[in-house]
Order: structure tokens, then C-alpha cells, then sequence
């Protein structure tokens, strides 16, 4: 069933101020930006007093949620869910936004998993203003979002639906890490470093590893291509960021009709493509398009590549570009305050890839496939599915 959408600024107050009346006395619970997780957990917190506390930092109450606005903890999911500090009132960073549930509206769990959505997170993302490094989601932009509202009772229903999930997602968290950790090892122990090359593979340009269709290495169209009044209901999906960030290509938000799609055919994706993200916090992060993948065109934030299987296996390009050594290599050291771009392309194309025997990458991808059908890893990957899928679903009014 659909439900009505409404606009967040009706139903939630977004940063409340401080009642005049409050005791100064009252102790309260402190929360650095630190001290919230990617998850939506309490990490940790400091017991102060209300008085010395009230000046220079965010308020909020233990039903609020607090949500992180400045880019890039913003994009990485830094918020905290509802009803989890021990004190009820706290304190927090400035750089925290604060929602506060009408209750007899909007649950505040549900509203939680609203905000805490990747697909949130990249509407968000999008609408940040500011000087590199340092652009914010305005409250402004949270009073106009709209989400669906069901019945009180069924938003209850739904946010349990999504707690249950997220609990089979943080039981076998660990698995997956240990998974991660060990295909690390096992690729440096067959390849070794993707960057100096200890093992003294061929080396090839991304030119002599795409195959050799005309369009196989594109960057996503610039300009006005895109400008949102050339999107109808139905037709040729846009892929966007959100589809490399996470590998969920259920999400489908825009389209193009088949005029404009003929006319940007150079920036069409296939299955079995990788899609790259060019800019932003997650910079780098790419996913291999499934086979069941609808038609449709990269958007400006995109690059796709349609690499020579007989060369490179997408699995160990895949990897080799996730590497910690060739992501500080091929992006330079960015981890501080400014995040660039997407090198040019022309840098991009001479850059050095290590090509070891095809045999050699089967070899591996084989292992890979065996640890990750490993039922605790399915399960897992299954687990993420379902989040996914459910946010997906409550995000649309369908769950």
C-alpha cells in the first residue's frame, strides 16, 4: 500500500532550542562526533553538567535523533538512533543536526531508519553546500524532505521489521571482517602489492584492459544532458552513485525516454560493466552491474568500464582498485579535510595496472566465490540484501 508523503519540517521539530526553564543543575550526557557510530550507535559518552555544557554545543533529548551534517561523517551514516543515552537530556557536537518526533505522529525509530537510509544519505549528499572538505546538509533541506507516513501502529510495525534485520546485519558483521581480512591476505600472497609489483606482472594501461568497443571507458555525460526535467516515469534507468556505493540496483529513481537515450547511447551500461564513483566522499567505490540490470545511461557522478575478460577478470580489478596501496597511490594522500575529484581521465588511462596470468585470477575468484557461499558470509550478504531491500521498500510507502 502507498502511503501519503509528508514533509519532515510537518511532522519533526529540527533543532529544538534548550527550554528557558532548564535546571542548570541537571546532569546530562555528552556526545562527541566520536562518539556516534555508522550504525546508529552509542559509542561512548561523558556525564557533564547541564550549566557548563548549555553554551558552544547542540542540544538534544534521549528520544531525538541526532544526525551528523558536515560531509564526510554526513555521507558515512555517522547518526544515532533514539533512547540511547542515560541521561534525558544531552549535549553534542555542533556539527549534529537534531529531530525531534511530534510522538503522536511519527515513531521515532521509524523516523531513525528514514534519515539512517543510504538512499537519504545520497539525496543528502547531493544538496550540500559549502567549501570543500567542510559543506553541510542544511536544516532547511531536512524540513522540505518528505518521506511516507503510515498509520502510527504500522510505522512501529515497519521500524521492528528493520530492527530485526539490522540485528542479523550486526551478528554476522564480524564474519564478513574476518572474510575481508583473510581475501586481503590471500590476494597479496598470489599477486602481491597491485602497486610495486614485487612478483613482476605485466603491466597494462586501462586502455589495453577495456575491450574494444568504442565506448567500453566513459566518463558519465556533463553539461545539461541531465537537468531533471528530461527525466519521465518510465523508460531508461540513470544509474547513480547510490548503485556503486552498495551494489543495490534495485534502487531506481530516475529515467529517460528512448529519444534521449538514442541521443546519449555512448554513456550506456550493460550488464556485467563496472561503475565507478568519481567524486565525493565515497570516491572510488564501484560495483559490477548484475545481469538482470535494466538499460539505461551513467549519470555526471559515474564512470563505467567494460573491461576485456580475457585479460582482467572484473573480480580482480575489482580488487585491485579497493587495494589500500593503490587507492593512496592512484588518488594521492586525501584522507584530510578536502576530497578531490576523479583524476583526469588522461591520468587515468596512463595509469599502471598489474595483468597476473588469467589461470592465476580464476584461481583466485574460485576461492573468493567458495569463502563468500560460506553460509555465515551468504547470510550476511543476504542480511545487508534485506536492509537494503526493506529501507528501500519503507523509503516507498510499500513495506
Amino acid at each position: 500500500m502507498k502511503w501519503p508523503m509528508v514533509k519532515l519540517g510537518d511532522v519533526v521539530t529540527v533543532n529544538p532550542r534548550l527550554p528557558k526553564d532548564a535546571n542548570g543543575d541537571e546532569v546530562v550526557s555528552f556526545v562527541a562526533m566520536a562518539s556516534a557510530s555508522e550504525e546508529g550507535s552509542l559509542l561512548s559518552e561523558e556525564i557533564r553538567v547541564l550549566s557548563e555544557t548549555k553554551k558552544g554545543f547542540t542540544y538534544f533529548e534521549k528520544n531525538d535523533v541526532l544526525l551528523a551534517k558536515i560531509t564526510p561523517c554526513f555521507e558515512n551514516g555517522k547518526c544515532l538512533r533514539p533512547n540511547q543515552i542515560s541521561n534525558d537530556i544531552g549535549f553534542g557536537s555542533t556539527e549534529f543536526h537534531v529531530l525531534r518526533s511530534d510522538e503522536l505522529v511519527i515513531n521515532p525509530t521509524y523516523l531513525f531508519y528514514m534519515v539512517w537510509s543510504e538512499r537519504f544519505r545520497a539525496l543528502g549528499g547531493h544538496s550540500m553546500s559549502g567549501a570543500a572538505g567542510q559543506k553541510r546538509v542544511s536544516a532547511d533541506f531536512l524540513r522540505q524532505f518528505e518521506i511516507p507516513l503510515p498509520p502510527l501502529e504500522e510505522q512501529k510495525r515497519i521500524a521492528a521489521i528493520l530492527d530485526k534485520a539490522d540485528a542479523i546485519r550486526r551478528k554476522r558483521q564480524q564474519a564478513i571482517k574476518l572474510a575481508d581480512d583473510f581475501l586481503r591476505a590471500v590476494f597479496l600472497d598470489m599477486f602481491g602489492d597491485p602497486v610495486t609489483n614485487p612478483k613482476g606482472w605485466e603491466i597494462r594501461s586501462i586502455e589495453q584492459l577495456i575491450s574494444d568497443e568504442k565506448h567500453a571507458l566513459k566518463r558519465g555525460p556533463f553539461g545539461g544532458a541531465l537537468k531533471k526535467e528530461i527525466f519521465v516515469e518510465h523508460g531508461y534507468l540513470v544509474y547513480e552513485q547510490y548503485h556503486a556505493l552498495n551494489g543495490d540496483f534495485s534502487y531506481q529513481r530516475y529515467f529517460i525516454d528512448e529519444e534521449k537515450y538514442l541521443e546519449l547511447r555512448a554513456f550506456d551500461v550493460k550488464p556485467k560493466d563496472i561503475i565507478v564513483s568519481c567524486s565525493g566522499v565515497n570516491l572510488g567505490r564501484l560495483a559490477e552491474v548484475p545481469e538482470d540490470s535494466p538499460n539505461g545511461i551513467i549519470n555526471q557522478a559515474l564512470m563505467k568500464i567494460t573491461l576485456n575478460q580475457n585479460v582482467i577478470l572484473n573480480g580482480i580489478f575489482i580488487d585491485i582498485f579497493s587495494n589500500p596501496s593503490f587507492k593512496k597511490a592512484f588518488y594521492g594522500d586525501f584522507r584530510g579535510a578536502a576530497i578531490p575529484n576523479f583524476p583526469p581521465m588522461s591520468t587515468f588511462k596512463n595509469f599502471n595496472f598489474i595483468v597476473p596470468p588469467v589461470e592465476l585470477q580464476k584461481k583466485y575468484i574460485e576461492i573468493k566465490q567458495k569463502l563468500l557461499s560460506h553460509t555465515a558470509i551468504s547470510e550476511y550478504m543476504e542480511s545487508l540484501s534485506l536492509i537494503g531491500s526493506l529501507s528501500h521498500k519503507a523509503f516507498s510507502g510499500e513495506l
